[in-house]
């Protein structure tokens, strides 16, 4: 995986957060992916991930995803991220920083996501603000 790659992997990951459609999102991981965020329990598949993709968009009707960087080793990447927007229910605004680990297949497919961000400073924002 060359940097001219992993630089395409990382705008279209954020540009699809970005487009308000969980369809543009899961369609980069592969029919088969997994994702855990924060040690939580694993989404199995595009739909699952599709369903979680669906809670954020709901709780933050203007979310945005910021790519930070990316960084990659082989088929291994680290994509850094800023998460911003009002929350739908407190109507703070909440901006928050994490990263995903992923394994790549041989087509750019995100085939496993491990997800961290700080859960108690974003609960936090929910409930204060940022």
């Amino acid at each position: 995986m060359n940097p001219a790659q992993l630089n395409e992997i990382a705008t279209a990951y954020a540009k699809a957060w970005n487009s308000g459609s969980p369809a543009e999102v899961t369609a980069l991981f592969a029919a088969d992916a997994t994702m855990i965020l924060n040690r939580g329990h694993v989404l199995q598949g595009r739909a699952a991930i599709a369903g979680m993709v669906t809670g954020f968009y709901e709780e933050f009707p203007d979310l945005s995803v910021q790519c930070d960087g990316i960084r990659g080793a082989g088929s291994h990447a680290v994509f850094l991220w800023t998460l911003e927007g009002h929350h739908s229910g407190t109507n703070n605004y909440v901006k928050v920083g994490g990263w995903e680990e992923w394994d790549l297949d041989e087509d750019m497919k995100i085939k496993s996501s491990l997800g961290w961000f700080d859960n108690q400073e974003y609960l936090r924002q929910i409930a204060e603000g940022a």
